[in-house]
């Protein structure tokens, strides 16, 4: 018997989801291969919860375990509940950035409170001594935690250009101990922005939910941009809300590509 799996697809960050709870860093990196293998950004599977109602494992593909995923978790929402793990509409993921809540919507869209941003330095974790405002490389940075560190950086220069020339330094700057995501952001209006992403341990994707949220908190508390804004990705758009209860809601697409089963 091979391994079976789903691929799924979130504005074109791709996952492969196992059925059962085998994943593993090696198996990660096998699958995730996108010559050798079948393909993605993440590994991830259901896992039993005490805390919530499913929990989940998650592996990026260079094998290295994340925390956090905002375009997986919104894919994982929609496998439970095509997989009758889930009977209900809005629920909860036990993730190691603690309880998240995805709600499937009528027209298919997954809004998931992905709660609140960490700002604390050491809980980012950064050495930079204000998060909030530093220089890093010759630009000006905010540091973001959403359950995973991100370096938030806003610029006139094209953000698809910095992302692949800029990114992968700054991802392992020594500011930042544990590796981080670096968002290119661009403004377009007050509620509307563009964003490349260079992912800690996935390089170049083509969408980044905690990304998306953590830009729309770091744009706010520089009041550059408003509280709901629609982050334009190369995949696609996500809407996040940054509310009065501090909570980052995001909403977007979360779609089933095909399903296969792994030879051993």
């Amino acid at each position: 018997m091979g391994i079976k799996f789903e691929k799924w697809q979130g504005l074109g960050n791709d996952f492969v989801i196992l059925y059962d709870d085998i994943a593993t860093s090696d198996l990660a990196i096998k699958i995730c291969d996108r010559k050798f293998g079948v393909g993605a950004d993440g590994l991830f599977c259901p896992t039993k919860s005490t805390k919530a109602d499913i929990g989940w494992k998650f592996f990026n593909s260079d094998g290295s375990i994340a925390q956090m995923c905002g375009n997986g978790i919104r894919c994982f929402a929609k496998f439970v509940q095509k997989q009758g793990l889930i009977n209900k509409t809005k629920f909860s993921v036990e993730t190691l950035a603690g309880i998240v809540t995805p709600e499937i919507l009528d027209n298919g869209n997954v809004l998931v409170d992905m709660g609140e941003p960490v700002l604390e330095a050491s809980l980012i974790p950064t050495k930079a001594s204000n998060p909030l405002d530093f220089e890093i490389l010759g630009f000006r940075a905010t540091a973001v935690s959403m359950g995973n560190p991100h370096c938030v950086i806003f610029s006139d220069i094209d953000s698809e250009i910095l992302a692949k020339t800029k990114g992968e330094l700054i991802e392992k700057n020594e500011l930042f101990p544990e590796k981080t995501n670096v968002e290119f952001v661009n403004i377009i209006t007050k509620n509307r922005v563009k964003m490349n992403v260079w992912e800690r341990g996935c390089g170049i994707t083509l969408a980044c939910g905690t990304g998306a949220c953590a830009t729309v908190v770091a744009g706010c508390l520089k009041g550059l941009i408003d509280s709901t804004t629609d982050v334009v990705l190369p995949g696609g758009v996500l809407n996040i809300d940054y509310r009065q209860d501090k909570h980052v809601y995001m909403q977007g697409e979360a779609k089933l590509v095909f399903c296969g089963e792994l030879e051993n």
